[in-house]
């Protein structure tokens, strides 16, 4: 029997249809029916197929090791429907989001439990082959999260808009009890972030984006107060919105102006986290870091403990879905496109 997916077979061009078989699981494999697929900015990249450097610079996605064709998405639910002779027990028909940021489970990083940062990362819809699709091999049933009942579509985001903001934001640790976190960007991660800090108790969120309509979103989910980026003052609005400075700024873009912004407004002992990967680079005097003094550090998505955090922190009511648009499958290189152009206000999830 076959199988429809939607693969990265050129750069830049729309994704195209592919029939293939539907593989049979072996060993600790499990094969998952899919029921919903996320689409991410990260999707977007891989379908441009580099990362912007800053400076004229590109990273390509052939030298991080990725080989077209290519089944994107890695914010994936499904159904379990079959599982290889080394999987153990294995509930057929369990409705599950998967944890995609799979590492080679020998490195250092593996062993402490931090795959996501694997130095051979084997990633579902980035190194391998991911939910826009009818089926996906996942490579160990421990990387499925039972969700208990709550809606696949709703939930697909979690694997990767929802962990990421969470691994995210516990990177504060205490600062989101003292003050407002300063959230610049009001996408699904954005919307998501709100979510995160109403759950662990926090102060709440100050978000900052570009788009009014995406700013006037961020408000009906609870944000404190939403700023337009591109005000001529937006750095001093964040610092008196804060009462003096921010002490702690979630960069959900990760552009040149994102990272100039956070930083203009944090407060002497700001810390900033970078999790967007929109690309470009900044120039910065090093004795203003010991100076103010500020910290600045990356992360990247979660782990699968985060994400089973995440997914009680749901099934509990403490975390609501944020927005999700959902649409067929058959609409990817639509969505793609409304990605793209920025049209698109929380997450959009296909369906196969």
């Amino acid at each position: 029997m076959q199988m429809r997916c939607f693969c990265v077979t050129r750069h830049g061009q729309p994704l195209e249809l592919m029939h293939e078989e539907i593989p049979q699981p072996r060993g600790t494999e499990v094969l998952v029916r899919v029921k919903a697929a996320g689409l991410c900015h990260s999707d977007l990249h891989l379908w441009e197929g580099y990362y912007d450097l800053g400076g004229g610079k590109k990273l390509s996605l052939a030298d991080r090791g990725i080989k077209l064709p290519l089944t994107p998405s890695h914010e994936i639910c499904g159904e379990v429907v079959a599982a290889g002779p080394d999987a153990g027990p294995v509930q057929t028909g369990m409705v599950a989001v998967v944890h995609p940021w799979i590492g080679c489970g020998q490195c250092a990083a593996c062993l402490r439990g931090e795959e996501n940062i694997c130095v051979k990362p084997q990633s579902l819809g980035v190194m391998r082959a991911g939910g826009f699709a009818d089926y996906v091999i996942v490579p160990h049933p421990r990387y499925l999260v039972d969700l208990g009942g709550l809606d696949p579509v709703k939930a697909a985001p979690l694997a990767c808009a929802g962990v990421t903001t969470y691994s995210a934001i516990r990177k504060f640790g205490g600062r989101i009890h003292e003050t407002p976190v300063v959230v610049i960007g009001a996408g699904g991660l954005g919307l998501m972030a709100i979510e995160v800090l109403k759950a662990l108790g926090g102060k709440g969120a100050i978000v900052v984006d570009v788009d009014a309509g995406k700013r006037e979103a961020a408000l009906k989910e609870g944000a404190l107060a939403a700023i337009d980026a591109r005000a001529p003052d937006a750095a001093t609005q964040i610092a008196q919105a804060v009462g003096g400075g921010a002490r702690a700024v979630l960069d959900l873009v990760g552009a040149t102006s994102t990272v100039t912004l956070a930083l203009d407004s944090s407060a002497r002992g700001g810390h900033v986290v970078i999790v967007g990967l929109m690309g470009g680079d900044i120039t910065l005097a090093l004795p203003i870091i010991p100076m103010r003094p500020l910290r600045i550090e990356g992360s990247y998505v979660g782990t699968l403990p985060e994400l089973r955090e995440l997914v009680a922190l749901m099934r509990d009511g403490k975390v609501r879905p944020a927005p999700v648009t959902s649409r067929p499958l058959t609409e990817v290189n639509a969505a793609l496109l409304a990605l793209q152009e920025g049209k698109v206000v929380g997450r959009q999830v296909l369906i196969p």
